[in-house]
């Protein structure tokens, strides 16, 4: 792969930069900046070099949003952003790039707008390219998606992958030969897009620890009941999953029942209460294995973040905050956390990517990989 600061000259070079800031909104206001932090760098480098900088995002999945609310958020690290609110293909937006000077940074309307992104429409991609002299793909958050942003723009321009995008790949490759022992932590949803990823784990790890959504997936497997919980579809590889003597679930757990809230032991849930988040005995767990642990991978909240439960996942990120131990992180539920906590500087390696993560962790590339090579 060629890499950003391989590129000699980019001197008034027209640069079009994929970067990710499709961030969670609230009121029309980003509750998260994290993504658009993490592309500040690549930003500010093509800046500084005399570049003109074309920024492409989408927002959203149905292309319906527009991405002027991440607009003031931008403006904190890179003031001289111009939003170009028009269509991609407008007169204006054309008129605007053609007459870009040496160091001006220009953010495009959101790409999904556009049929052709999802669709990685070959024509679309051409049309796009044309705004640049040099592609550079910043956005490793989206890379395990076939679009035309990521992918199809590779085959007319020269394609580099940026600061972000490079930091992502040096840290999360550190996986495939950890110090060990080594700590996995597993919490979230979606089982069926997971199993992969334990049974790689539940190889190479000395300890896969299962919560979120899909710890109730092993509990429904050994006879507990899991009440109005979350489940998956499917249990049909539990069984063999669940005699690897590495494998740890949560032996409590906080219910929840309308108002009323409960810590009880994993095999005394009742049929009205619904599984929020791991309970006191599994934080403590969790705790002493963490303490004795060298490398720690983790994807994904272990409880009901979205519904504001969130605490052992507070808690447990406060645990690794503390110790020296080499830890990546990822999902975009846990990192909204660690941004709230203020606990970035103090963790190992954050990582942008949720299911991005996942898959370049299970399959060692992604799309978005293969095409700059």
């Amino acid at each position: 792969m060629k890499y950003l600061k391989d590129i000699e000259n980019l001197s008034g070079k027209k640069v079009l930069v994929r970067v990710d800031f499709n961030v969670p909104l609230k009121d029309g206001k980003v509750l998260d900046d994290f993504r658009i932090k993490k592309a500040v760098p690549t930003i500010l480098y093509l800046h500084k070099k005399g570049a003109i900088v074309i920024l492409l995002s989408h927002i959203g999945e149905d292309g319906k949003e527009s991405l002027s609310p991440v607009v003031p958020k931008l403006k904190k690290y890179v003031p001289s952003v111009k939003f170009i609110p028009t269509s991609i293909f407008s007169d204006e937006t054309e008129k605007i790039i053609k007459d870009s000077k040496k160091g001006d940074i220009l953010l495009l309307e959101n790409l999904r707008s556009e049929t052709g992104e999802k669709n990685n429409s070959p024509s679309f991609a051409r049309a796009l390219s044309r705004y640049g002299d040099i592609y550079v793909n910043d956005a490793f958050s989206v890379s395990h998606r076939q679009h035309a942003s990521i992918v199809g723009i590779t085959k007319h321009l020269e394609g580099y992958a940026g600061i972000q995008f490079a930091k992502e790949i040096e840290n999360l490759s550190s996986a495939f030969n950890p110090e060990h022992p080594f700590l996995f932590i597993l919490g979230g949803a979606k089982f069926e897009t997971k199993i992969p990823l334990i049974k790689k784990f539940l190889r190479d790890a000395d300890n896969v620890f299962i919560g979120g959504a899909i710890a109730n997936d092993f509990f429904k497997a050994r006879g507990y009941e899991v009440g109005t919980s979350l489940v998956g579809d499917s249990n049909f590889q539990i069984q063999s999953l669940m005699k690897h003597k590495n494998l740890l679930i949560p032996s409590d757990v906080e219910t929840a029942k309308g108002s009323k809230h409960n810590f009880v032991k994993a095999d005394e849930v009742s049929p009205d209460e619904d599984i929020v988040d791991i309970g006191p005995k599994s934080i403590e767990t969790l705790k002493n294995l963490i303490e004795k642990s060298k490398f720690i991978l983790w994807n994904g909240p272990l409880g009901k973040y979205e519904t504001g439960f969130g605490g052992a996942t507070e808690t447990i990120l406060k645990i690794i905050s503390k110790t020296k131990v080499k830890s990546i992180i990822g999902g975009g539920d846990t990192v909204a956390l660690i941004s709230k906590l203020k606990l970035e500087d103090k963790l190992g390696f954050v990582s942008t990517g949720g299911g991005a993560t996942l898959d370049f962790l299970v399959k060692g590339t992604l799309p978005g990989i293969k095409a700059l090579k």
